[in-house]
């Protein structure tokens, strides 16, 4: 089990950068950096940096790890439902995949109506908005309400720092983004893999309210699921058993996954009007405590830290070895 002082204790060392030299190609994201190998491989390293409202805003233990880890186990337990881009695992921050030709539309399905970012159906209904991402919703709708039907509220994906848009599914075609049978396809598949999440989920005490998918094409014109799946970062799960209760009392569930923080930001400030204020220690300890409970209490397995006598940097460094170029 992982104590607060061990996750206090790793604070100086999160892993805030995992820039490598000796591999080619490197593309910088808000959490992960990304390698590009000559072969049509794609090197995909994890962080420990924590970004919310599109903003990076500290960094969390073990973050990188978890997300990884997490992913790993959702990539397998749905492969059977569309391909993905995994080729290996070489350290508990990395995955080699292959490079595909991205989708430009993010897929978000949700259960359930709530959210605290510009894209969430909440504070939209709550604006009076009916008609979102091209379904019609009902008057008469609390926050974290389950909703009538699973839906699909697709996104354009926006460039680093800019914000992705809301788009209707007769949008993504009119504006060619993906053909209509594209379309059906990746909405068919984004459901399918969402209900089997759901369905895990629930056998292990959890709600999964919504999630993100992202698909790209590889060199056969094959969907192909890739960067993170059903993660505390693109996810929101909720405790099953205290829901209805806190519901009910209009208490916010409890939540394990990135939500944690943006509440913790929203409730002290605009975010994206007014300064991000620092975030505490402790609230970054208990943020870390939420991640490893989700990826304990989905994957039925004990969260493992790094060892204390090699930094993490250096650990995935000497794993990658066998990726380096030659000068």
């Amino acid at each position: 089990m992982i104590t607060d002082d061990t996750i206090r204790a790793a604070l100086p060392g999160v892993l805030t950068d995992a820039v490598f030299p000796e591999l080619p190609h490197y593309i910088k994201g808000k959490v992960r950096e990304n390698y590009d190998l000559p072969d049509g491989r794609r090197i995909l390293v994890s962080t420990d940096r924590q970004s919310a409202f599109d903003q990076v805003l500290a960094a969390v233990p073990f973050k990188g790890q978890v997300l990884t880890q997490t992913a790993r186990f959702w990539f397998e337990a749905t492969r059977d439902l569309c391909p993905n881009h995994v080729l290996d695992y070489p350290d508990p921050n990395v995955v080699v995949a292959r490079r595909l030709d991205m989708l430009p539309v993010e897929m978000v399905v949700r259960d359930y109506l709530t959210g605290s970012t510009e894209t969430s159906i909440w504070p939209m209904y709550k604006a009076g908005r009916r008609d979102m991402y091209g379904v019609a919703f009902p008057d008469g709708l609390t926050k974290n309400d389950r909703l009538p039907a699973t839906i699909l509220t697709p996104t354009t994906k926006a460039a680093q720092g800019a914000h992705d848009e809301p788009i209707t599914p007769a949008e993504i075609v009119a504006k060619g983004l993906l053909t209509q049978a594209q379309w059906d396809e990746v909405a068919a598949k984004s459901l399918a893999i969402f209900a089997r999440g759901r369905e895990i989920a629930a056998a292990n005490g959890l709600i999964l309210v919504d999630t993100k998918f992202e698909f790209g094409l590889d060199g056969d014109g094959t969907l192909t699921l890739a960067d993170e799946i059903l993660t505390p970062d693109s996810s929101r799960y909720w405790q099953a058993s205290s829901y209805a209760a806190r519901h009910a009392a209009g208490q916010e569930p409890e939540s394990l996954d990135k939500e944690f923080l943006r509440l913790w930001i929203a409730g002290r400030c605009d975010p994206y009007t007014q300064p991000i204020p620092a975030i505490p220690e402790e609230t970054l300890v208990a943020f870390s405590k939420k991640y490893i409970s989700l990826y304990e209490t989905v994957t039925g397995a004990t969260f493992e830290a790094p060892s204390a006598k090699e930094p993490v940097k250096e650990r995935i460094r000497r794993n990658l070895t066998p990726y380096f170029q030659s000068p």
